[in-house]
Protein backbone atom coordinates (compact mmCIF):
# COMPACT_ATOMS: atom_id res chain seq x y z
CA UNK A 1 0.00 0.00 0.00
CA UNK A 2 1.39 3.05 -1.45
CA UNK A 3 0.43 6.28 0.97
CA UNK A 4 1.79 9.67 0.51
CA UNK A 5 3.74 11.49 2.80
CA UNK A 6 4.13 14.35 4.17
CA UNK A 7 7.59 16.22 5.63
CA UNK A 8 7.04 14.42 8.71
CA UNK A 9 10.66 12.51 9.30
CA UNK A 10 9.47 9.81 12.42
CA UNK A 11 5.61 9.09 13.16
CA UNK A 12 6.08 9.81 16.61
CA UNK A 13 9.88 9.78 19.20
CA UNK A 14 8.27 8.78 22.02
CA UNK A 15 6.11 5.91 23.24
CA UNK A 16 3.95 6.21 26.32
CA UNK A 17 3.59 3.00 28.08
CA UNK A 18 0.83 3.15 31.36
CA UNK A 19 2.45 0.82 34.04
CA UNK A 20 0.40 1.80 37.00
CA UNK A 21 -1.76 -0.41 37.23
CA UNK A 22 -2.07 -2.79 40.56
CA UNK A 23 -2.16 -6.02 38.61
CA UNK A 24 -5.07 -7.51 40.85
CA UNK A 25 -5.87 -10.33 38.84
CA UNK A 26 -2.70 -11.62 38.99
CA UNK A 27 -2.30 -11.53 42.69
CA UNK A 28 -0.45 -12.98 45.05
CA UNK A 29 2.24 -12.63 42.35
CA UNK A 30 1.91 -9.23 41.48
CA UNK A 31 2.11 -8.08 45.54
CA UNK A 32 5.37 -7.93 45.24
CA UNK A 33 5.98 -8.45 41.40
CA UNK A 34 5.09 -5.80 38.91
CA UNK A 35 2.32 -7.54 36.43
CA UNK A 36 4.63 -5.62 33.52
CA UNK A 37 7.92 -8.11 34.65
CA UNK A 38 5.67 -11.19 34.77
CA UNK A 39 7.42 -12.92 31.82
CA UNK A 40 6.31 -14.31 28.80
CA UNK A 41 8.58 -17.35 27.99
CA UNK A 42 11.53 -15.45 29.72
CA UNK A 43 11.34 -12.11 28.90
CA UNK A 44 8.66 -9.54 30.62
CA UNK A 45 5.66 -8.61 28.79
CA UNK A 46 6.77 -5.00 28.76
CA UNK A 47 10.32 -5.70 27.40
CA UNK A 48 8.17 -7.18 24.31
CA UNK A 49 6.31 -3.62 23.98
CA UNK A 50 9.39 -1.52 24.30
CA UNK A 51 10.92 -3.78 21.49
CA UNK A 52 7.83 -3.32 19.38
CA UNK A 53 7.88 0.39 20.11
CA UNK A 54 11.76 0.63 19.14
CA UNK A 55 11.38 -0.93 15.84
CA UNK A 56 8.32 1.37 14.95
CA UNK A 57 10.68 4.36 15.17
CA UNK A 58 10.50 5.47 18.80
CA UNK A 59 13.35 6.27 20.34
CA UNK A 60 11.92 7.30 23.87
CA UNK A 61 10.09 4.88 26.38
CA UNK A 62 8.04 6.82 28.74
CA UNK A 63 6.61 4.52 31.90
CA UNK A 64 3.83 5.91 33.78
CA UNK A 65 4.17 4.46 36.78
CA UNK A 66 2.61 4.11 40.68
CA UNK A 67 4.54 4.48 44.02
CA UNK A 68 6.03 1.20 44.64
CA UNK A 69 6.63 0.42 40.97
CA UNK A 70 10.46 1.18 40.56
CA UNK A 71 11.26 -1.98 39.35
CA UNK A 72 9.61 -1.65 36.27
CA UNK A 73 11.72 0.90 34.94
CA UNK A 74 14.71 -0.83 37.20
CA UNK A 75 14.34 -3.54 34.12
CA UNK A 76 15.51 -1.00 31.55
CA UNK A 77 18.34 -0.41 33.81
CA UNK A 78 22.38 -1.72 32.26
CA UNK A 79 23.52 -4.28 35.60
CA UNK A 80 26.94 -3.94 34.89
CA UNK A 81 27.95 -6.61 37.81
CA UNK A 82 25.43 -9.31 36.35
CA UNK A 83 26.94 -8.59 33.07
CA UNK A 84 30.36 -9.11 34.41
CA UNK A 85 29.31 -12.28 36.15
CA UNK A 86 27.42 -13.60 32.95
CA UNK A 87 30.95 -12.48 30.92
CA UNK A 88 33.26 -14.30 32.92
CA UNK A 89 31.13 -17.73 33.29
CA UNK A 90 31.00 -17.05 28.96
CA UNK A 91 27.13 -17.17 29.56
CA UNK A 92 27.06 -15.05 25.88
CA UNK A 93 23.66 -15.93 25.49
CA UNK A 94 22.06 -14.88 28.60
CA UNK A 95 24.47 -11.71 28.51
CA UNK A 96 23.05 -10.56 24.88
CA UNK A 97 19.54 -11.54 26.77
CA UNK A 98 20.50 -9.20 29.81
CA UNK A 99 21.71 -6.52 27.50
CA UNK A 100 18.60 -6.00 25.54
CA UNK A 101 15.82 -4.15 27.55
CA UNK A 102 18.54 -1.15 28.15
CA UNK A 103 19.76 -1.01 24.69
CA UNK A 104 16.24 -0.70 23.41
CA UNK A 105 15.64 3.19 23.62
CA UNK A 106 15.82 5.81 25.95
CA UNK A 107 13.46 5.27 29.53
CA UNK A 108 11.97 8.10 31.04
CA UNK A 109 9.52 7.50 33.73
CA UNK A 110 6.53 9.52 35.32
CA UNK A 111 4.45 9.16 38.28
CA UNK A 112 0.69 8.57 38.23
CA UNK A 113 -0.16 9.30 42.18
CA UNK A 114 -3.65 8.09 41.85
CA UNK A 115 -5.14 5.35 39.72
CA UNK A 116 -7.04 7.57 38.00
CA UNK A 117 -7.72 6.13 34.63
CA UNK A 118 -5.67 5.50 31.33
CA UNK A 119 -6.76 8.75 30.25
CA UNK A 120 -5.17 10.36 33.50
CA UNK A 121 -2.37 7.91 32.87
CA UNK A 122 -1.66 9.41 29.39
CA UNK A 123 -2.06 13.20 30.94
CA UNK A 124 1.11 12.59 32.87
CA UNK A 125 3.03 11.92 29.79
CA UNK A 126 2.62 15.51 28.39
CA UNK A 127 5.04 17.01 30.65
CA UNK A 128 7.61 15.66 28.93
CA UNK A 129 7.09 15.65 26.06
CA UNK A 130 9.64 17.70 23.85
CA UNK A 131 7.23 21.05 22.22
CA UNK A 132 7.78 19.68 19.03
CA UNK A 133 6.39 16.49 19.06
CA UNK A 134 3.45 16.31 17.06
CA UNK A 135 2.60 12.84 18.17
CA UNK A 136 2.90 9.99 20.62
CA UNK A 137 2.36 6.69 20.13
CA UNK A 138 0.69 4.28 23.63
CA UNK A 139 1.27 0.88 23.67
CA UNK A 140 -1.05 -0.85 26.29
CA UNK A 141 1.46 -3.42 28.27
CA UNK A 142 -1.92 -6.07 28.41
CA UNK A 143 -1.60 -6.23 25.12
CA UNK A 144 0.72 -8.03 22.75
CA UNK A 145 -0.36 -7.48 18.82
CA UNK A 146 1.38 -10.10 16.36
CA UNK A 147 2.69 -10.03 14.33
CA UNK A 148 4.71 -6.67 14.55
CA UNK A 149 4.62 -3.99 12.61
CA UNK A 150 0.74 -2.48 13.02
CA UNK A 151 2.40 0.67 14.26
CA UNK A 152 4.27 1.32 10.90
CA UNK A 153 0.58 0.79 8.85
CA UNK A 154 -0.75 3.08 11.46
CA UNK A 155 2.06 5.83 11.32
CA UNK A 156 0.97 5.64 7.71
CA UNK A 157 -2.21 6.45 7.94
CA UNK A 158 -1.96 9.36 9.98
CA UNK A 159 0.74 10.45 7.35
CA UNK A 160 -2.16 10.22 4.32
CA UNK A 161 -5.24 11.36 6.54
CA UNK A 162 -3.69 13.44 9.90
CA UNK A 163 -5.24 13.01 12.75
CA UNK A 164 -5.20 10.24 15.29
CA UNK A 165 -4.88 6.41 14.60
CA UNK A 166 -5.49 3.50 16.39
CA UNK A 167 -5.89 0.02 16.43
CA UNK A 168 -8.66 -2.37 15.95
CA UNK A 169 -9.26 -6.28 16.32
CA UNK A 170 -12.23 -7.71 14.68
CA UNK A 171 -13.88 -10.09 17.82
CA UNK A 172 -16.34 -12.14 17.90
CA UNK A 173 -20.41 -10.88 17.96
CA UNK A 174 -20.84 -12.53 21.04
CA UNK A 175 -17.81 -11.09 23.32
CA UNK A 176 -18.40 -7.63 22.20
CA UNK A 177 -19.49 -6.65 25.75
CA UNK A 178 -15.47 -7.42 26.91
CA UNK A 179 -14.36 -4.61 24.90
CA UNK A 180 -14.52 -1.39 23.72
CA UNK A 181 -15.71 -1.35 20.25
CA UNK A 182 -15.51 1.08 17.57
CA UNK A 183 -18.33 2.92 15.31
CA UNK A 184 -16.85 2.81 11.95
CA UNK A 185 -17.52 3.56 8.17
CA UNK A 186 -15.56 2.70 5.08
CA UNK A 187 -12.94 5.21 3.77
CA UNK A 188 -13.72 5.55 0.04
CA UNK A 189 -10.61 6.61 -1.43
CA UNK A 190 -8.40 3.54 0.84
CA UNK A 191 -6.17 1.67 -0.88
CA UNK A 192 -6.58 -0.87 2.22
CA UNK A 193 -10.10 -2.56 3.34
CA UNK A 194 -9.16 -2.46 6.78
CA UNK A 195 -8.70 0.95 7.29
CA UNK A 196 -12.32 2.77 8.78
CA UNK A 197 -12.87 6.35 9.64
CA UNK A 198 -14.26 6.13 13.06
CA UNK A 199 -17.35 7.96 14.30
CA UNK A 200 -17.52 6.95 17.98
CA UNK A 201 -16.92 4.11 20.71
CA UNK A 202 -18.98 1.88 22.61
CA UNK A 203 -17.70 0.88 25.88
CA UNK A 204 -18.81 -2.94 26.44
CA UNK A 205 -22.31 -3.25 24.52
CA UNK A 206 -24.64 -5.71 24.95
CA UNK A 207 -24.51 -8.47 22.47
CA UNK A 208 -27.00 -7.35 19.79
CA UNK A 209 -26.28 -3.14 20.07
CA UNK A 210 -22.79 -3.14 19.19
CA UNK A 211 -21.85 -0.82 16.05
CA UNK A 212 -19.53 -2.85 14.98
CA UNK A 213 -17.49 -5.85 16.14
CA UNK A 214 -14.14 -4.21 15.38
CA UNK A 215 -12.45 -3.71 19.38
CA UNK A 216 -9.80 -1.77 20.95
CA UNK A 217 -6.18 -3.51 20.75
CA UNK A 218 -3.95 -1.64 22.56
CA UNK A 219 -2.11 0.42 20.24
CA UNK A 220 -2.91 3.91 19.67
CA UNK A 221 -1.00 6.97 17.71
CA UNK A 222 -2.58 9.97 19.04
CA UNK A 223 -2.32 13.79 17.44
CA UNK A 224 -1.15 15.68 20.48
CA UNK A 225 -4.50 17.31 20.89
CA UNK A 226 -5.81 14.48 23.15
CA UNK A 227 -3.62 16.05 26.05
CA UNK A 228 -6.21 19.10 25.69
CA UNK A 229 -9.29 17.08 25.38
CA UNK A 230 -7.95 14.90 28.48
CA UNK A 231 -7.93 17.91 30.63
CA UNK A 232 -11.41 19.10 29.57
CA UNK A 233 -13.41 15.41 29.74
CA UNK A 234 -15.00 15.26 32.88
CA UNK A 235 -14.29 11.88 34.97
CA UNK A 236 -16.35 8.56 34.27
CA UNK A 237 -17.20 5.64 36.26
CA UNK A 238 -15.50 5.12 39.01
CA UNK A 239 -14.14 8.69 39.10
CA UNK A 240 -11.93 8.21 36.50
CA UNK A 241 -10.93 9.77 33.30
CA UNK A 242 -11.15 7.88 29.92
CA UNK A 243 -8.67 7.67 27.13
CA UNK A 244 -11.84 6.48 24.82
CA UNK A 245 -14.28 9.89 26.43
CA UNK A 246 -11.22 12.11 24.95
CA UNK A 247 -11.23 10.58 21.75
CA UNK A 248 -14.95 10.99 21.34
CA UNK A 249 -14.59 14.29 21.95
CA UNK A 250 -11.80 14.93 19.60
CA UNK A 251 -14.31 13.19 17.07
CA UNK A 252 -17.23 15.23 18.09
CA UNK A 253 -15.03 18.20 17.22
CA UNK A 254 -14.43 17.22 13.61
CA UNK A 255 -10.35 15.53 14.54
CA UNK A 256 -10.34 13.21 11.95
CA UNK A 257 -9.59 9.57 13.81
CA UNK A 258 -9.59 6.15 12.12
CA UNK A 259 -8.51 2.63 12.67
CA UNK A 260 -6.28 0.24 11.12
CA UNK A 261 -7.63 -3.90 11.68
CA UNK A 262 -5.39 -5.83 12.51
CA UNK A 263 -5.77 -9.22 11.38
CA UNK A 264 -2.58 -11.00 13.22
CA UNK A 265 -3.04 -12.52 16.79
CA UNK A 266 -3.65 -10.42 19.67
CA UNK A 267 -2.42 -12.04 23.20
CA UNK A 268 -4.37 -9.97 26.58
CA UNK A 269 -1.86 -10.89 28.71
CA UNK A 270 -3.67 -8.86 31.32
CA UNK A 271 -5.42 -11.66 32.46
CA UNK A 272 -4.59 -15.09 33.68
CA UNK A 273 -5.97 -17.04 31.18
CA UNK A 274 -4.41 -14.85 28.69
CA UNK A 275 -1.06 -14.50 29.88
CA UNK A 276 -1.25 -18.59 29.38
CA UNK A 277 -1.87 -18.91 26.05
CA UNK A 278 0.58 -16.17 25.69
CA UNK A 279 3.38 -17.95 26.85
CA UNK A 280 1.90 -21.35 25.58
CA UNK A 281 2.00 -19.24 22.29
CA UNK A 282 5.53 -17.65 22.30
CA UNK A 283 6.91 -21.18 23.62
CA UNK A 284 6.02 -22.95 20.18
CA UNK A 285 7.83 -20.55 18.45
CA UNK A 286 11.39 -21.16 20.61
CA UNK A 287 13.02 -24.11 18.86
CA UNK A 288 14.43 -25.06 22.07
CA UNK A 289 11.03 -25.48 23.59
CA UNK A 290 8.94 -26.63 20.79
CA UNK A 291 8.89 -30.01 20.14
CA UNK A 292 9.09 -31.30 23.70
CA UNK A 293 5.87 -29.04 24.44
CA UNK A 294 4.01 -29.72 21.73
CA UNK A 295 4.53 -32.99 22.50
CA UNK A 296 3.57 -33.06 25.83
CA UNK A 297 0.54 -30.79 25.04
CA UNK A 298 -0.80 -33.66 22.88
CA UNK A 299 -0.17 -36.08 25.20
CA UNK A 300 -1.88 -33.81 27.99
CA UNK A 301 -4.86 -33.49 26.24
CA UNK A 302 -5.19 -37.40 24.75
CA UNK A 303 -4.31 -36.44 20.87
CA UNK A 304 -2.77 -39.92 19.61
CA UNK A 305 0.68 -38.59 17.92
CA UNK A 306 0.36 -42.29 15.96
CA UNK A 307 -2.22 -41.00 13.74
CA UNK A 308 -1.81 -37.06 14.18
CA UNK A 309 1.40 -38.33 11.79
CA UNK A 310 -0.50 -40.07 10.07
CA UNK A 311 -2.68 -37.37 9.00
CA UNK A 312 0.00 -35.02 8.30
Amino acid sequence: MDYATTDIVRPFRTAVVPAAGLGTRFLPATKSVPKELLPVVDTPGVELVAEEAAAAGADRLVLVTAPGKQGVAAHFATDRELEHALAERGKSALLEKVRNAPGLLAVRTVLQERPLGLGHAVLQAERVLAADESSVAVLLPDDLVLPRGVLDTMARVRRRRGGSVLCAIDVPADHVGAYGIFDVEPVRDAADPNVLRVNGMVEKPAVGQAPSTYAAAGRYLLDRAIFDALRRIEPGVGGELQLTDAIALLIAEGHPVHVVVHRGIRHDIGNPAGYLRAAVDFALAREEYSAELRDWLLDRLGVDRTRQAGAA
